[in-house]
This record gives structure tokens, C-alpha cells and sequence, in this order.
């Protein structure tokens, strides 16, 4: 019995030996689980600054600035209250001060009539540019260089409008004129200029088509002043008077602020035309008026285009102002036309037309740009208004079907924007009375 329990556990003890010195079993895979980044965050504390992003768009209405303001001087903008400004640009002195000061009035009239546009009115910023080219470059960089300009009526006449253009152009500042009547200033392909009066390409067809037609007279000198105005008219009534079968026997050039201009006017008296023609501004008309018969032109009609269209043309010449023919863009009377009229009078105990022929066109020019102002501002709930000066010369340049008291204005893709067209007068007994036979 021993030896059975002996043999058993040494079976046992043998068995428990061979499991011990056997191959290990391979352990049981189990999967990596990946361990997940943790970023650490670091808590700031509760007084630290908040550094604002280098750009920031926002809408006027979250109390920023408009996308269209981002750029510098990208847009005029007038906090609440401030008036919104329209330079201007003008004689406002001498003896051409008539144009500059009537049209100034007629703006400052539409601006008061016209109210408040959210808060803020319209106002005026009139420059004197002497009617000159080195005038209104001298003005065009006065405006420029103010950020509350918002926009430009003017130049009054031609020669300050050409010298004014690209300074403008470069200052992205819209222009709408009254009266600056010479082709060339839209055809140059800038991006700023318009007027709100008919070109002197139909001025100049006018009066030619008067002295021929109406007159009757088949030969004809003409005398300009030199100026981007006076030549350039002198050459648009030139061309089509040949045209049409008439003799051009004299072209002649004076100097402006002269006080004699006999030698000229005598030398054209020897050719007996039958009718002169005279390109240029008051004063020089009126000096020759003064010595028209001394020179033996008594009794030849003496014509002129609108830059002569002046009340200052009879404190010059005096009785020797009768008789005299001028062109202009006078509107047909209607209930809107003599309602203005009756305003104007009232406001400057003058009557409309009186100064200059551009009281209606300027009145135009202004509503039509406080229109083009409003179709674009943008008005933030701090009651500040933006005006992208971009969207402003588009908007300008792109008037349509305007009613004013001159007829439609229509800007055309190069700013040429009035229907109308031009009347010859005639100086009867101290006034301008519409000649007969158009």
C-alpha cells in the first residue's frame, strides 16, 4: 500500500516538473487603445485686454464701419448732425462774378428748399476761381484735399473745368455743371465730369443757323478770345455757317481784360461783313459794343453766345448794349419754372436769369446730385452717414429720366446730360426779349 502512495505522487511530482520546464503559452493580444492629445488651456484672467484683429468689417448698424469705408478716404462721412458738403466753383469776383455768384445762389436755394436727409443737411462750399484755368486748378485742389467734400457742382466755365478735371479724377470727387459748355471736356474719357447743359456743338449751330437763315447775312467775321470757351465756340458756329453756303471773311483773336479793341474791329469794318460774330465773356463784348460805331459797324449785327448772356452786359455798355444778339439755354416758362422763379426773387430780390443764364441749370445740377447722394449713402444707427466716393461719380453718371426745370436729364456714358437746347436774344429797351423768326 506505501508503494502504490509512493508511485502515485511520484507520478505527480514527475508531471508538475514537465509543465514547468515547457515552452511558455503566448499571452493574449490586446488592442493599443490611442491616447488622445490633450491640449492644455490655460485660463486668463478675468481683467486681461482683449487685442482687437487688424481688420475689422462690420456694419454701420453694429456700430463699425461700412465694407465700401475700409480704404482711406474711400468715403465722406459726417458724424450726426454734420452738414453734408458740395464744393463749388466759380467766379465770385470781377467782372464775370454775375455767373458765379447767380449759380451759388441757385445751389444754396436747392439745398434750403430740399431739407434734411437723415439728420443732416446740405451745404455749400464755394470757392472763387476767378473763371480762370489756373483758377480752378487753384480751387480743384482746395476741394480735393478737404475729406468732407463730398462732391462738386461746377465749374462754371470751360477753361477752370479742363485745368479742375484731373484733379478730381485722381480725388474720385464727382462733377455735375451748370454751364461749361465746351465738346471737349466730356470727350477726354474721364470718369468725372457731367453737365446739366447742352454742349456749345449745338450752340454754335444755333447761332449759325440764325445769322443765316433768320439774319440773313451770307458773309461773316468772328472774333474769339483765346479761351477754351470763346475759340472753341467761334470754330462750332465757323463750321457750320460754311457749311451751310456762307463766307467767313475774318477770324480774329483779341486779348481778354483788354479796354481797346478798336484796331480789330477796324480792320473788320473795312471788309463790310454782314454780321460778327464774337466767342468770348462779357467784358470784351461790351468794350466792343462801346466802340462798334466809332469803328463804322453801326447798323451790323452783332452776335454772341451765352458766356455774354448777362445783366452785366448793359451796367457796361449802356444804351450801346441795344440791338445786340446773345445765345441761351433759357427754359420755356412752366408752373415748376415760375414757381422757382417767384422763390428766387423772393431770396435775392433779383429776378431768375438776371445775373446769368444758368439759374435754372444750376438748380438742376444741385438736386440732381443731392438725388445721386441719396441712392447711395449708407446711415448707421449713430446717425453717421457714409458716402462711398466710388459709387457716387457711378451713381452721377448714372442719372436717368431726372424731371428738372431745364427738361430731362439723361447722363450718357461720357456725362453729357442735357436734352435742351439754346434761344437767340435780342436787347430790347435794357432787357433780353427772344428774338423773332426761330
Amino acid at each position: 500500500m506505501k508503494k502504490r502512495i509512493f508511485l502515485v505522487v511520484s507520478l505527480l511530482l514527475l508531471a508538475a516538473l514537465m509543465v514547468a520546464c515547457g515552452p511558455a503559452a503566448a499571452p493574449t493580444e490586446t488592442p493599443e487603445e490611442e491616447t488622445p492629445e490633450v491640449t492644455e488651456v490655460v485660463e486668463e484672467p478675468t481683467d486681461a485686454v482683449v487685442e482687437p484683429s487688424e481688420t475689422v468689417e462690420a456694419s454701420p448698424e453694429a456700430g463699425g464701419v461700412p465694407e465700401e469705408c475700409a480704404e482711406e478716404n474711400a468715403c465722406a462721412v459726417y458724424a450726426a448732425g454734420e452738414p453734408i458738403r458740395i464744393g463749388f466753383g466759380g467766379p465770385l469776383t470781377g467782372e464775370n462774378s454775375p455767373y458765379g455768384i447767380d449759380s451759388q445762389q441757385a445751389v444754396e436755394l436747392a439745398f434750403s428748399e430740399a431739407g434734411d436727409f437723415e439728420g443732416h443737411a446740405f451745404e455749400i462750399v464755394a470757392e472763387d476761381d476767378g473763371g480762370t484755368p489756373e483758377g480752378g486748378a487753384a480751387v480743384a485742389n482746395k476741394h480735393a484735399a478737404d475729406p468732407t467734400i463730398a462732391a462738386i457742382i461746377g465749374h462754371n466755365f470751360s477753361g477752370a473745368s479742363q485745368n479742375a478735371i484731373p484733379i478730381y479724377e485722381s480725388a474720385n470727387l464727382p462733377m455735375l455743371s451748370p454751364s461749361a459748355t465746351n465738346p471737349g471736356l466730356t470727350t477726354d474719357g474721364n470718369g468725372v465730369f457731367n453737365r446739366a447743359v447742352a454742349t456749345d456743338v449745338v450752340q454754335g449751330r444755333n447761332n449759325a443757323e440764325f445769322i443765316y437763315n433768320v439774319l440773313g447775312q451770307t458773309s461773316l467775321a468772328i472774333i474769339h478770345d483765346g479761351t477754351t470757351y470763346g475759340q472753341g465756340l467761334a470754330d462750332l458756329v465757323r463750321t457750320p455757317f460754311e457749311e451751310m453756303g456762307g463766307e467767313v471773311v475774318a477770324y480774329e483773336a483779341v486779348t481778354p481784360g483788354e479796354t481797346d479793341y478798336s484796331a480789330v474791329l477796324n480792320s473788320i469794318a473795312a471788309l463790310e461783313p454782314g454780321a460778327v460774330f464774337f466767342g468770348g465773356y462779357v467784358p470784351e463784348f461790351a468794350v466792343m459794343a462801346n466802340q462798334w460805331a466809332a469803328a463804322g459797324l453801326d447798323g451790323v449785327p452783332f452776335v454772341s453766345g451765352d458766356g455774354s448772356y448777362s445783366s452785366n452786359l448793359f451796367e457796361l455798355a449802356g444804351d450801346n448794349a441795344e440791338g445786340l444778339y446773345v445765345s441761351s439755354p433759357v427754359p420755356a416758362d412752366s408752373e415748376e419754372k415760375l414757381a422757382f422763379d417767384a422763390l428766387y426773387l423772393e431770396a435775392y430780390g433779383v429776378e431768375a436769369g438776371s445775373l446769368s443764364s444758368y439759374t435754372w441749370n444750376a438748380w438742376d445740377a444741385a438736386n440732381v446730385m443731392m438725388e445721386a447722394i441719396k441712392s447711395v449713402a449708407i446711415v448707421g444707427d449713430d446717425g453717421t452717414v457714409y458716402i462711398p466716393r466710388a459709387a457716387l461719380v457711378a451713381a452721377v453718371r448714372g442719372t436717368s429720366g431726372y424731371q428738372g426745370l431745364t427738361g430731362e436729364i439723361t447722363c450718357d456714358e461720357v456725362g453729357e446730360c442735357a436734352k435742351g437746347g439754346f434761344t437767340l436774344f435780342v436787347v430790347t429797351d435794357g432787357a433780353f426779349v427772344a428774338a423773332e423768326g426761330q
